[in-house]
């Protein structure tokens, strides 16, 4: 039973990445170890500022919609 709601926890919190267009942080740490193995990877922190700077707008600039 236990195994079961972690299972639908995981999802539930994947989808709600997803709907606010925020990809994974594991997901972009193995495209960076396969395709960029050179490059430096960045924090769990560092990335998140990014994609949420890349998706709003960052640097004092505020996205709007309309």
């Amino acid at each position: 039973m236990r195994e079961q709601i972690a299972t639908v926890g995981k999802y539930l919190g994947q989808t709600a990445r997803l709907m606010v267009g925020m990809p994974r942080y594991d997901t972009y740490v193995a495209h960076q170890q396969s395709q960029h193995p050179g490059l430096p990877v960045m924090t769990y922190e560092a990335f998140f500022r990014e994609r949420q700077e890349a998706r709003y707008g960052g640097k004092g600039r505020v996205g709007r919609c309309c």
